[in-house]
C-alpha cells in the first residue's frame, strides 16, 4: 500500500514539475479564480496524462510475452513484480476516475470546495491532493465514522 501511495505521490510531482510557468496558487489572491483553475485544471490532465502512459508502457511489456526465467526463484521474483506493478496500475485506474470527477467539479465550479459542508477546502490541501474533495475536518470526521461503522 505504502508502495502505491508513494508511486502515486512521484506521478503527482512530475505532473507539477511539466507545468510550464512559475505560477502557483497562493492564498493571498482569490479563492477559485480563474487562474488558480486553470492551474488545477492543468495540473490534472497532466496527472492524468501520465498516468495513462505509464500504463501503456506496462501494457506493452504485458505484451512482449510471458516470462521465460529458467530459474523458478528468478521467475517467482518477477511474477511478484508484475503482481505489484499490476495493483499499481488497478490503483492508478481507479485514481483516473477520481481526476475525471475533479475536472469535472472545475467545469461545474464546484473545485475547490468541501462536498459536506461547503466550505472552501484550502489551498494547500488541494495542492497535495488536487483529487480532495472534502476539508480536513470534514475527512477526519468522515473516516472516524468509518471506523465506528467498522467496528460494530
Amino acid at each position: 500500500m505504502a508502495s502505491g501511495l508513494a508511486d502515486e505521490i512521484d506521478v503527482l510531482v512530475k505532473a507539477r514539475r511539466s507545468l510550464a510557468g512559475d505560477y502557483v496558487p497562493s492564498d493571498g489572491e482569490e479563492y477559485m479564480n480563474a487562474e488558480q483553475q486553470d492551474y488545477f485544471r492543468r495540473l490534472l490532465q497532466q496527472w492524468k496524462k501520465l498516468i495513462l502512459s505509464a500504463a501503456a508502457d506496462t501494457l506493452s511489456q504485458l505484451q512482449e510475452g510471458p516470462l521465460r526465467e529458467p530459474d523458478l526463484n528468478d521467475r517467482a521474483s518477477s511474477e511478484t513484480d508484475w503482481g505489484i506493478e499490476l495493483r499499481t496500475r488497478d490503483r492508478q485506474r481507479k485514481l483516473i476516475s477520481k481526476i475525471d470527477s475533479a475536472l469535472r467539479r472545475i467545469e461545474e465550479g464546484e473545485y475547490g470546495y468541501c462536498e459536506v459542508t461547503g466550505e472552501p477546502i484550502g489551498l494547500g490541501r488541494l495542492i497535495a491532493r488536487p483529487i480532495a474533495t472534502m476539508t480536513v475536518e470534514a475527512q477526519e470526521a468522515h473516516e472516524r465514522r468509518e471506523r465506528v461503522s467498522r467496528d460494530d
